[in-house]
């Protein structure tokens, strides 16, 4: 028997529950486009066996580990590496027999659903994974993923992603996507620009950073015209490797649009190394807007989600490094943050700046109104903690209301698990699906409406607004 309830997801009142599947049956099989994305390039470039079933599920993805150490398994004995040099596990059989017998966890969360559709329909089991059958479950994912048909090449291509886009440093060579330009692969794999490394003066190594952007452009970064004409230089590579979007990870909202004076006395103070915190948050406000007005130079997207407090536990940060699971939610302003960003360009028509939010409460409050009158901004789907079926059925309530569905961009995985892609999308396609059915239901919509939006939702409002 399935792992996986066939209607899951669905609404409970079965009328409802017949549109919602037959909504569904329209856009389950529609190509993926995933345009905000954290797999690697070098998988696709190189086309490589993943390692073992524990590199694969359970090592790289922060969804699982945070769960498994909230109930006090050690990140080293997940095989998660130090950055301290100290001893991990290296044994993917013990990782996954510790996996397995505390799968249990993992009841009513969205990691279920995801792991199960890939055990499920990538690799065909039928019974639940648990500490009884956890090596049958890894010998066969280990089998299969020795063959041909589960390199990433070929799950790309099973999975039916029409595009993906991976999230690259400024500072990056770009040589894996060169590669995979260059194999001639038809799979679409393009980049993202993702400044924060140059543009964060509170990043590690920042002011080095500043000065290789420099050595990879040509330009004198230590002028502040310098240091933004060699952007302009990084962000036409990047859209010569085929790049539509940047992607800007910043703690706060904030937005600057200070004289071009008053920013290059910033940028001289944030250079030094003694700026204090509120000048570098000022800075990396003035580079919002400063990315903004490149945008509509260039025509990149322009991706900003802040709200994450990042590496919250000291200890974990000094032993495992950045993004071990240990980032929270934390609240964030948008309307006072984001207006003079808004003054400078957000009635541009042609420019399109997508917001995330780890606070839903701004949802109703500031993000809906502010997208539902600013020409330039666009809402983007419910985000990292809150992409789960009760999280996108919040987003849809909270936002349609005042945005509509057009001034939102349709649903991006965000995600490194490359196996879980599918699963992620079918939960979004699934919620929306039973979404569109209760506003029939309720009278809200009527049935060429819901049918028509199903596949806007699905796929086509991403394409649009990624400009893919």
């Amino acid at each position: 028997m399935p792992i996986q309830h066939p209607d899951r997801l669905f609404p409970a009142d079965p009328a409802t529950r017949d549109l919602a599947r037959a909504l569904y049956e329209t856009v389950q099989d529609l190509p993926i486009i995933s345009p905000h994305g954290h797999t690697d390039p070098a998988w696709y470039a190189t086309d490589g066996a993943f390692p073992d079933p524990a590199q694969l599920f359970v090592t790289p993805d922060h969804y699982v580990f945070r769960m498994l150490a909230s109930q006090g398994v050690a990140l080293a004995d997940l095989g998660v590496p130090r950055a301290d040099g100290g001893p991990t596990e290296t044994d993917g059989r013990r990782i996954w027999r510790l996996f397995a017998a505390n799968y249990h966890l993992f009841a009513g969360t969205p990691s279920r659903l995801w792991l199960d559709h890939a055990f499920e329909t990538v690799f065909g089991f039928d019974q639940r994974l648990s500490s009884a059958n956890a090596d049958d479950y890894y010998d066969r994912i280990d089998a299969a993923l020795r063959t041909p048909a589960f390199r990433p090449r070929a799950l790309y291509e099973r999975f039916n992603i029409e595009v993906i886009a991976t999230t690259d440093s400024a500072l990056d060579d770009l040589s894996h996507h060169a590669a995979i330009r260059a194999s001639g692969w038809q799979g679409r794999v393009v980049p993202t620009y993702r400044p924060d490394a140059v543009v964060d003066p509170e990043f590690p190594g920042f002011a080095a950073n500043v000065a290789r952007l420099g050595a990879l452009t040509g330009e004198d970064t230590h002028s502040w015209q310098g240091y933004l004409n060699a952007h302009r230089v990084r962000r036409a590579f990047f859209r010569a490797m085929g790049a539509t979007a940047t992607d800007h990870g910043h703690a706060t909202a904030r937005t600057e649009d200070l004289a071009q004076g008053d920013a290059a006395v910033l940028f001289a103070r944030v250079l030094t190394g003694r700026a204090d915190p509120d000048e570098a948050d000022a800075f990396r406000g003035q580079m919002l807007t400063e990315m903004a007005r490149m945008s509509l130079e260039d025509g990149l997207v322009m991706q900003l989600h802040p709200g994450s407090r990042r590496n919250h536990h000291a200890g974990i940060l000094a032993q495992f490094g950045r993004d071990k699971g240990f980032d929270i939610p934390g609240r964030t302003d948008y309307v006072a943050a984001l207006r003079p960003l808004l003054n400078a360009v957000g009635m541009e028509p042609n420019l399109s700046i997508i917001l995330f939010t780890l606070d839903e409460t701004a949802y109703a409050r500031e993000l809906a109104p502010l997208a539902g009158v600013y020409p330039a901004l666009k809402l983007g789907p419910a985000w990292w903690f809150h992409d789960s079926p009760e999280g996108m059925r919040r987003y849809r309530e909270m936002t349609t209301e005042t945005a509509g569905f057009y001034n939102t961009v349709g649903f991006n995985d965000d995600t490194r698990a490359f196996l879980s892609i599918p699963a992620r999308h079918d939960m979004a396609r699934r919620v929306d699906c039973a979404w569109l059915a209760e506003l029939v239901a309720t009278g809200r919509l009527d049935c060429e409406e819901a049918f028509g939006l199903a596949p806007l939702l699905a796929r086509d409002l991403a394409k649009a607004a990624y400009r893919l």
